[in-house]
């Protein structure tokens, strides 16, 4: 079983087994860390590139790629609002977020359910095409200095957004892996992300 751990947790659990009695694996993006007790496995959330074998707990390589902040874009997206930003290691330095009311499932059928279908497909239109819009205006001055994208809310919607918009296909190269499944895309919702952002995915906890 794995969980998402801060990466200031993750060091002041790990450094003080750090040089001691073990063996570390590098590699697949990983490290592997093999104690007399237990194996835990710690994959940073922008990759480790390093790759060695030592024949000790040797954690410098996972606390360096831990350490170092990264810029990020992140597009945040439901039904009902929107989150854009941009992170340059934990500070949110440029954000814009909105919201458009859209209506819930129709429950019954009938002619009544079919307009309401069709109200509710309009309202998420105009919600998509208001949150693509102001993708492009925050996130394109960063285009060329952020290294990853952070995608979250509704992974539907967010994929409608990146399939409709060839200047924001950017964000599906550099997507990290994990989708950060918001409930509410919010300001304070995206200042908080960056605890999730530099969070490291642990296993043997």
């Amino acid at each position: 079983m794995s969980r998402f751990v801060g990466r200031a947790n993750v060091r002041k659990r790990l450094a003080p087994l750090d040089g001691g009695e073990g063996r570390t694996s590098y590699g697949g993006g990983a490290a592997r860390i093999d104690l007399p007790d237990r194996v835990v496995v710690v994959r940073p959330p922008f990759g480790l590139h390093h790759e060695y074998e030592y024949e000790r707990v040797h954690l410098g390589p996972l606390f360096e790629a831990l350490a170092t902040d990264r810029i990020v874009a992140t597009l945040l997206i439901r039904l009902g609002g929107y989150a854009v930003g941009v992170f340059e290691g934990e500070r949110l330095v440029a954000s814009k977020v909105g919201s458009r009311f859209v209506k819930g499932r129709h429950k019954k059928g009938g002619s009544s359910a079919n307009r309401f279908r069709r109200r509710r497909d309009e309202q998420a239109a105009a919600l998509l095409d208001e949150a693509t819009g102001t993708a492009v205006r925050v996130l394109e001055p960063w285009r060329d200095r952020a290294e990853f994208a952070a995608l979250g809310g509704d992974r539907q919607a967010v994929e409608r957004v990146l399939e409709a918009s060839r200047e924001l296909s950017w964000l599906s190269e550099r997507a990290v892996a994990r989708f950060f499944a918001v409930a509410e895309p919010r300001q304070r919702v995206l200042e908080r992300l960056a605890y999730d952002l530099y969070s490291a995915q642990v296993e043997g906890w």
